[in-house]
C-alpha cells in the first residue's frame, strides 16, 4: 500500500464535522474538529485525540487538568485516553473529576490495563471505573504489548481476554483494542494471536510519525492489516515524546499533520496545558491531508535522523517500559 494510497483512505475517512460522536450519545461535533470513523465500531471520533499521561505530570496542578479536559470537550476533542498506571492511578482520578456534572456525555472515554490474568486484568478494570467516575469505559485497550509472549499470556486459559470478554458481557465496556511502543513483529504476533482465537480487536494503538516511517516502521508493517481488516488505528507518540520538536527534525505542526494524514480514526497527542490544547485543536480544525509532494519532502529531510531509532527511545530502550520496569502490574 502506497503513501498515496494512505491519503486518499485518509480523505475518505475522515466525517463531516456535524456528525455526532461521544460515547454513543449522539451528541453534535463541536468546534468543526475533523471526525473520522473508529474502525468498524459505528463510532466516530475526533481527529485529535486528549492524551492521559501528562496532565498529571509535575507542575500541572489538579485544577489545571479538569480546565484541560473540558477545554478539549469544549473544542470539539472528545476523544479521550487514558491508563490504570499513568501517575499511579492519578491520569484516570483527574480526568473523572473533569467528566462530572453532564462532561461524561460528551466525550468517547478510552482507557488501558496491564493486566495479563484474567484476575489482575478484571481488578484494574474496576479500579479504573471507580478512578473515572463512570459505569461504563468506551475503549478498554490491553496496555503494553511489547513482549514476545504478550499474545499468548493475553489469550491462553485464564488470561487477560476473558476479563476483558467478561466486562463487556457485563456493561463495563463497549470496545475491546490492544497498544504497544516496542515492535511491530509483537502487534503482528498479536492479531495473529487474535485470529487464531476467532476473535478481531476493535482498535490498535501504536506509534506513528516522520521517524517511525523511516525505522522498523508500524506504518508500514502493521497499518496496512489494520486498515484491511477495518480495525480503528490509534496513532500515538505523534512528536516522538517531544524529541522530534525538541531535536529540531520537524515542527510540532509537521508532525501532526502527517499523522493525520494516515488512515487512522484518531491521533493521541499529550497535552500538559491548554495552549497545547488549542494548538491540536488548530491543527484538526477542517483538516485535509498534507499533499503528496509535502509528505515527501517531509520524508526526505527525515530521513537521516531516523537513524537506528535512535529519537525513538520507546522502541530502542526500556525507559519506556513500565510493564518491564513494574512487572507485578502484569499479574
Amino acid at each position: 500500500m502506497t503513501r498515496r494510497d494512505f491519503l486518499r483512505l485518509a480523505l475518505a475517512a475522515t466525517v463531516a464535522p456535524a456528525v455526532g460522536c461521544g460515547g454513543g450519545t449522539g451528541m453534535s461535533a463541536g468546534g468543526g474538529i475533523a471526525r473520522r470513523r473508529l474502525g468498524r465500531t459505528g463510532e466516530v471520533v475526533s481527529l485529535a485525540g486528549l492524551g492521559g499521561y501528562h496532565m498529571a505530570q509535575a507542575g500541572v496542578s489538579e485544577a489545571d487538568s479538569v480546565r484541560i479536559v473540558r477545554a478539549a470537550i469544549d473544542g470539539g476533542l472528545t476523544f479521550l485516553d487514558n491508563c490504570w498506571d499513568y501517575n499511579g492511578g492519578e491520569s484516570e482520578r483527574r480526568m473523572g473529576l473533569a467528566l462530572r456534572d453532564g462532561w461524561r456525555a460528551r466525550a468517547f472515554l478510552m482507557t488501558k490495563i496491564d493486566g495479563r490474568t484474567k484476575e489482575a486484568a478484571a481488578r484494574q478494570i474496576d479500579e479504573s471505573l471507580q478512578r473515572l467516575g463512570t459505569d461504563r469505559i468506551d475503549l478498554m485497550q490491553l496496555h503494553e504489548v511489547i513482549h514476545g509472549d504478550d499474545p499468548d499470556r493475553a489469550f491462553r486459559a485464564g488470561g487477560a481476554m476473558e476479563a476483558l470478554a467478561d466486562a463487556k458481557r457485563a456493561g463495563k465496556v463497549r470496545f475491546v483494542g490492544f497498544t504497544g511502543h516496542k515492535a511491530p513483529a509483537i502487534h503482528l504476533a498479536m492479531l495473529d494471536a487474535a485470529d487464531a482465537h476467532g476473535f478481531r480487536f476493535d482498535t490498535v494503538q501504536m506509534p506513528l510519525n516522520v521517524l517511525d516511517a523511516h525505522f522498523d516502521s508500524f506504518e508500514r508493517q502493521v497499518l496496512p492489516r489494520l486498515v484491511e481488516q477495518e480495525i480503528g488505528v490509534i496513532g500515538m507518540k505523534p512528536m516522538a515524546d517531544g524529541r522530534i520538536v525538541y531535536e529540531g527534525i520537524a515542527s510540532a505542526e509537521e508532525c501532526l499533520r502527517y499523522a493525520m494524514s494516515l488512515p487512522v480514526s484518531v491521533v493521541v497527542t499529550g497535552c500538559e496545558s491548554e495552549d497545547r490544547v488549542r494548538q491540536a485543536l488548530r491543527i484538526a480544525g477542517g483538516f485535509q491531508p498534507m499533499p503528496e509532494g509535502d509528505v515527501t519532502a517531509l520524508l526526505a529531510r527525515t530521513a537521516e535522523r531516523a537513524g537506528a531509532g535512535a529519537s525513538e527511545k520507546y522502541k530502542t530502550t526500556t525507559d519506556y517500559d513500565g510493564t518491564t520496569q513494574n512487572p507485578e502490574w502484569m499479574g
